[in-house]
């Protein structure tokens, strides 16, 4: 691995993050669909004997496991029964999941809660895991992780969303409970609270050491709020975790505060959504509601050749249907008119430099490409730092060719760690 300064000294472009308004609406509330879908990040194995079938009756809040010692689960947001059981591809790179489809009856008023809620990681990885926000909490516990401190981001990490800056203020009473649970449930009384700094006056409370964040894109990814507020470098192929730093979003500390409150997991997604005209939706939709019903709701029409990118505008993907479901991790949705997509090229790269200038890591990414583009994975990682990404999207960005830099960055790093795997 080349050890080399992981960031350059240069007077880069810059873009800026997307202010929350001086006073947001509520968001929108979606109503429940009938049918929803719930995705398990592995596939069907059929060597296995699974828990769960179509046919099966469930509650809402009950706790869904494909197979036996799984530790990977989801957890039904309606009373219902399972209506198909199947496998889903969620882009080009994620691999595949199994999608649990159920459709929702009228004993949706019943609610599997939980009789003891102990403020521990055991716990809140077992069944805490799925709230909106996406906690995380799984891979503190299984891989048994050391833990120095804690980084909430009331702060978003792409373009376009505010969703973070508007759970974060406008339930900040939450926030802070939830922050006391999970300093109780991490051991961890080291706690940051990353927030921009127009926002600091609508944040309030004790026992928490604020870091102001930059507006300037993609200076809220872990890895830069690490370097500039921490004063720690990422190592290539090292996640925040592995160095001690857990980074939450600040709907997975209110939610956290919400599922203590009600003894119950809750599954109310707030989403930032971005439609054709450009206009900022703000909504409320239960977990694992399709896309196609918020559109429908919303009165947005998908057109052939139309793109659905879930998550922000540099680091989202395209998904390949509007059936994709609200997921915990969803924050942004961006719909964009076939006439606006800028379409990616097979010309050769020119050798401008503009991606090596704008890369906030330092990375060679006009050479790393080659490599990428040949299948060569371990020479991309060994010699020209496709680990160190910090998968920002700034050399897409700004690429002279319109290579589709983003996507072999990210095919990249997924074929190494199946090469690893397989070693």
């Amino acid at each position: 691995m080349i050890k080399r300064s992981f960031f350059m000294l240069s007077n880069k472009p810059r873009l800026t993050c997307d202010l929350l308004e001086t006073d947001p609406e509520a968001p929108l509330k979606m109503d429940v669909p009938g049918l929803l879908t719930l995705l398990l990040p592995e596939p069907i194995d059929g060597k296995r004997t699974a828990l769960i079938k179509k046919g099966d009756v469930v509650e809402k809040g009950q706790k869904l496991l494909l197979y036996e010692n799984d530790t990977q689960y989801a957890v039904s947001p309606v009373s219902g029964t399972i209506k198909s059981i199947d496998t889903f591809t969620v882009d080009e790179v994620s691999g595949l999941r199994t999608r649990i489809t159920i459709e929702k009856d009228d004993r949706n008023t019943e609610h599997v809660g939980y009789t003891d809620m102990p403020e521990d990681l055991s716990f809140a990885a077992q069944h805490l895991n799925q709230l909106p926000g996406a906690p995380g909490f799984d891979g503190l516990s299984r891989n048994g992780i050391q833990l120095n401190a804690l980084v909430i981001t009331v702060a978003d990490t792409d373009l376009l969303s505010t969703t973070s800056q508007y759970v974060g203020t406008a339930h900040a009473a939450e926030l802070e409970k939830g922050v006391q649970i999970l300093k109780r449930i991490t051991n961890l009384s080291k706690v940051y609270l990353l927030i921009p700094g127009y926002l600091l006056e609508r944040v309030q409370f004790d026992g928490v050491t604020v870091m102001p964040a930059s507006l300037n894109y993609p200076d809220t990814l872990p890895a830069l709020v690490m370097k500039n507020h921490l004063d720690k470098i990422l190592p290539a192929g090292r996640t925040p975790e592995e160095m001690g730093i857990f980074f939450i979003r600040a709907e997975a500390v209110v939610s956290l505060a919400r599922a203590f409150e009600a003894n119950a997991p809750v599954f109310e997604k707030c989403i930032t959504l971005i439609d054709k005209t450009g206009a900022r939706h703000r909504i409320e939709a239960v977990i694992g509601t399709p896309l196609s019903s918020i559109f429908s709701q919303l009165g947005i029409q998908i057109d052939e050749q139309d793109r659905i990118v879930i998550g922000g505008a540099m680091q989202g993907f395209a998904t390949f249907t509007d059936h994709h479901p609200v997921t915990p991790d969803m924050d942004s949705i961006l719909v964009q008119d076939k006439g606006d997509i800028i379409p990616l090229s097979d010309t050769n790269c020119i050798n401008c430099g503009r991606c090596v200038q704008i890369c906030p890591a330092d990375i060679p990414v006009n050479l790393l490409v080659r490599f990428l583009q040949t299948a060569q994975y371990e020479t991309a990682a060994d010699k020209y730092d496709l680990e160190s990404c910090i998968d920002c999207g700034l050399c897409a960005y700004v690429c002279t060719s319109r290579i589709a830099l983003s996507q072999y960055i990210r095919l990249g790093k997924h074929e190494l760690r199946k090469l690893r795997i397989d070693a």
